[in-house]
């Protein structure tokens, strides 16, 4: 028989840290006028942590009256306090901080090497979406590529970035970006920018590097054009200059001839001149966004984007579509159960399923504009519909069914996976159904099959971008 008491440990370990009875490490932490002192214990720092384990070894502790002295100006007192604290009694509330106290509050961390600690504030920075990014994403990015160890928080801004980038390229934040940062960025393929605002961008960064210089190119002297020439050559090659119209061509780039290689010039305007000739050059393919589905692509999010709206005869493409598709649930990953479905899905406001039928390139899924729950209740909504992509690798193969609007549109029950329609429309239970009885059916068919087995299926959260 055994017994564990272990919220009463950290409960009498909390309360050691909060009077410092017996301590002998005084911690100085913050400089100047912020500058306080903390106390704390040795034995409890060198058993939890490797740092201190080495920092009050004999050959890095300074000591005065029996008392270990540590300081540490660069970390304020406060976020210090909040790491003793996880080392005392493994507690941590960080909804009380904001965003960018966090972030400093990982720095220290990282710098201290508590690599628990570390993953967890890195997954709860990633939970706070935009908040992150909202005030300076260039110098927040600047400072997370400082440190190798956030490689997920790195990611994440990255590709929020790409993502919206208007929260850095349509502000005045662009032009401190370091350019090892902004290089990084545009050599990527998901930076959901027309090709053309990327060129105007860089200008805008070449003229904030060198504010001496006129933004007249025509008062230029050759010094300003070697500059400039120095300043701008290193980006020349991760502009697509191919995938540009001529207007913007005509009026945006060519004025700034001077600074771009000749046998580049001549091609652009080859290309142009020649729009019916496929020209024989290595060109790079349009940047795309980042597609988090390994069932579908970019192209058929932009069809259902299109199908969201009502727009049957328009559909929008890779570049411009007007919504995030945010990964909730796969299947194959999160467990093929109705309660992983819920508990990653419920609640989270509008949603595409997308699945898979085995054994074929069949794609067939459905949109629910209001939202997932456990509750058993049916939901009426006209704006909701049913899809197939007959072939997912061929787009014109698409059908679409929106809900006539009876009381049976949607449903959540707590051991199925997602249910449109009563009439058997599509859902899923053990298995996939579909194809409609007739009877109550509030989707017309779209050539879904009656019963099928899925490869997989995945669920995406709906945000209007």
């Amino acid at each position: 028989m055994s017994f564990e008491c272990l919220q009463e440990v950290a409960n009498d370990h909390e309360e050691l840290f909060e009077s410092g009875e017996d301590y002998d490490v005084i911690i100085y932490a913050g400089e100047n006028e912020t500058v306080k002192e903390i106390h704390a214990h040795s034995l409890i720092l060198r058993t939890r942590s490797q740092y201190f384990r080495a920092a009050l070894s004999k050959e890095w502790s300074e000591k005065k009256d029996g008392k270990f002295i540590f300081k540490k100006p660069n970390i304020s007192p406060h976020l210090f306090k909040i790491i003793l604290r996880f080392i005392y009694c493994g507690r941590i509330n960080l909804e009380k901080l904001q965003a960018q106290d966090v972030l400093k509050l990982l720095i220290a961390v990282d710098e201290i090497n508590i690599q628990t600690l570390t993953n967890y504030i890195q997954e709860y920075l990633i939970k706070l979406q935009d908040e992150l990014l909202q005030q300076n994403p260039g110098e927040i990015l600047e400072t997370i590529y400082q440190h190798e160890t956030f490689t997920d928080l790195w990611n994440f801004c990255l590709e929020r970035i790409c993502a919206k980038p208007d929260i850095l390229f349509k502000t005045d934040n662009l032009i401190n970006l370091k350019a090892p940062l902004l290089e990084l960025l545009l050599r990527r393929d998901d930076l959901l920018l027309n090709e053309i605002d990327i060129w105007d961008s860089l200008i805008k960064w070449s003229f904030a590097q060198h504010p001496s210089i006129q933004q007249d190119i025509k008062k230029w002297n050759k010094e300003d054009i070697t500059i400039m020439e120095r300043t701008i050559h290193r980006f020349i090659p991760l502009i697509r200059f191919y995938h540009i119209s001529s207007e913007d061509f005509l009026l945006k780039i060519y004025p700034f001839k001077v600074l771009l290689p000749k046998d580049l010039m001549d091609n652009i305007f080859k290309i142009h001149m020649t729009p019916d000739k496929k020209p024989n050059l290595d060109m790079q393919p349009p940047r795309q966004p980042k597609c988090d589905s390994t069932l579908i692509k970019a192209e058929h999010f932009a069809i259902i984007s299109s199908w969201i709206e009502k727009k049957n005869n328009f559909h929008y493409n890779a570049r411009n579509i007007p919504y995030s598709f945010n990964l909730l649930y796969r299947a194959s990953r999160d467990g093929n159960t109705g309660a992983e479905f819920h508990a990653r899905c419920d609640n989270k406001g509008a949603t595409v399923v997308v699945v898979k039928i085995e054994n074929s390139k069949q794609i067939v899924g459905g949109y629910n504009p209001l939202f997932w729950d456990s509750s058993t209740y049916w939901k009426s909504t006209n704006d909701s519909f049913i899809f197939s992509f007959a072939n997912r690798d061929d787009l014109q193969t698409t059908k679409v069914g929106y809900s006539n609007g009876n009381e049976y549109s949607v449903r959540g029950y707590p051991n199925y996976g997602p249910i449109f329609g009563y009439g058997s429309d599509l859902y899923s239970d053990s298995c996939w159904h579909g194809g409609g009885d007739g009877y109550c059916s509030s989707y017309p068919k779209v050539d879904i099959p009656e019963n099928f087995n899925a490869d997989d299926y995945e669920v995406f959260q709906v945000i209007k971008r």
